[in-house]
């Protein structure tokens, strides 16, 4: 069979490529949720500097989200903004690197500067590769083309990539009560805001206006010519930035307003897809995507109370990370990353017969890690804000269920994948070659 060509876009990587990426990345996840259950009880007393707790907020950091962003970028942006990568093979040599979070996750937990200086290194110089790749994209986008992704706006989350990297470098290296003339514990949460919205959020926009209409089989977002949400979403997070950082809480107050802005629209069609999608909420990336929007609302709700003076400001501060790092950008990318390990299974597929996409993709298991994912955040954030341990380790071990089921049906898609290409049966149905996943 001779294979079409496709017209005026990119190619996404190969599955051999995206496959261990996404595999890391569940590992990851999965070594997390392993110690968040055994830092339960510090967390519900408000401690956030433990070995154990350090390291678990480093897997997720350093290796569940960098490796599911790199795999996605390489899957899905060549596509969205029809161009190629000028050096393909580089793409290797960064997924060689990024290997290096593990170790340094480990490092800054046990405070071994060695560890973390060599693993940083190797991390950062990965990380540089990925935004080269990132900006090479960008800059080779065809001109006068609608595209489905918004230039500015994955340039913007590179950059707070890069910044949140530095902030965390920075962290580690003062070591001091005021690194960068910040008190240390307000520029730690600058630093979690700067990756989880900066980055995360403002990725997850620029992305999910196209991805989550199409993978829950709704309408697609109308073109548009300057993406509003995700700059005006840009200008809160410094807003709050600058309130965290010189402490004051009416510039802190309005960042969270103007974040809260920028979402609306974007929650708004999320919803949408949610109630009206042929799919909607029924797969796991669009039923993460709504809880999630339930959990940037109540961190924002805490938020609010802490800089009015309502309750314990130290555990608001935690509880709502809580919410917007796991409830919102864990359970996002989690959700995404099973289903475009499918879809890069599927289009990966040898000439000839193939099954449907949905035949790779174990729906029923996605659903239950939604539901105990769901639980196990909000039992955890409750637990860490009245300070009741039971209750956060009960979240944290539905958390570690939803990591070992997370890594089960990944498992699965990757068995089915290597399994039918190696032996494809008459019984599967086929689709034409041009279909696009």
């Amino acid at each position: 069979m001779r294979q079409l060509p496709l017209a005026h876009t990119g190619r996404p990587a190969p599955f051999r490529l995206t496959c261990p990426a996404y595999a890391a990345a569940l590992g990851g996840w999965v070594a997390a949720a392993v110690l968040l259950v055994l830092s339960a009880p510090a967390l519900a007393d408000g401690a956030v500097s433990g070995p154990r707790t350090v390291a678990a907020a480093h897997l997720v950091g350093l290796v569940f989200f960098p490796f599911t962003v790199a795999a996605a970028v390489w899957q899905l942006l060549p596509v969205m903004l029809r161009t190629d990568p000028a050096r393909p093979r580089a793409r290797w040599v960064a997924l060689a690197l990024l290997t290096a979070g593990t170790p340094l996750a480990a490092g800054v937990a046990l405070e071994s500067r060695v560890v973390v200086a060599v693993s940083a290194a190797a991390l950062g110089a990965g990380l540089v590769l990925l935004l080269a790749e990132l900006a090479s994209l960008v800059r080779r986008a065809p001109r006068g083309k609608k595209l489905v992704v918004s230039r500015p706006a994955v340039a913007l989350a590179g950059t707070h990539a890069a910044i949140a990297f530095a902030l965390g470098a920075a962290l580690f290296a003062d070591g001091g009560p005021a690194p960068l003339g910040v008190p240390y514990e307000r520029l730690l949460l600058v630093h979690l805001t700067v990756a989880l919205v900066g980055w995360l959020t403002l990725l997850i926009l620029a992305v999910g206006r196209t991805l989550v209409p199409m993978l829950g089989l709704a309408p697609a977002a109308p073109p548009r010519r300057v993406p509003v949400p995700e700059l005006t979403l840009g200008a809160g997070l410094w807003l709050f930035v600058a309130g965290v950082a010189w402490p004051i809480d009416v510039l802190s107050g309005l960042g969270i307003l103007a974040m809260l802005a920028a979402l609306a629209v974007p929650a708004r069609r999320f919803l949408q897809v949610a109630r009206r999608g042929t799919i909607g909420w029924r797969e796991a990336p669009v039923a993460h995507v709504t809880i999630g929007l339930v959990f940037l609302a109540q961190a924002a709700a805490l938020s609010f109370a802490a800089l009015a003076g309502l309750g314990e400001p130290r555990r608001a501060a935690v509880a709502a990370v809580v919410l917007l790092g796991l409830g919102w950008a864990v359970g996002v990318v989690a959700a995404h990353l099973g289903k475009l390990l499918s879809l890069s299974g599927w289009g990966a597929w040898p000439p000839g017969p193939r099954p449907k996409q949905a035949a790779l993709y174990p729906r029923r298991g996605w659903r239950l890690e939604a539901v105990t994912f769901g639980l196990g955040v909000e039992l955890l954030a409750a637990g860490v804000l009245v300070g009741a341990s039971g209750l956060a380790r009960g979240g944290a071990i539905l958390l570690l269920v939803a990591a070992f089921v997370a890594a089960g049906c990944g498992a699965e898609t990757i068995r089915r994948v290597l399994g039918g290409r190696r032996a494809p049966t008459a019984s599967q149905s086929s689709s034409s070659p041009s279909e696009s996943a």
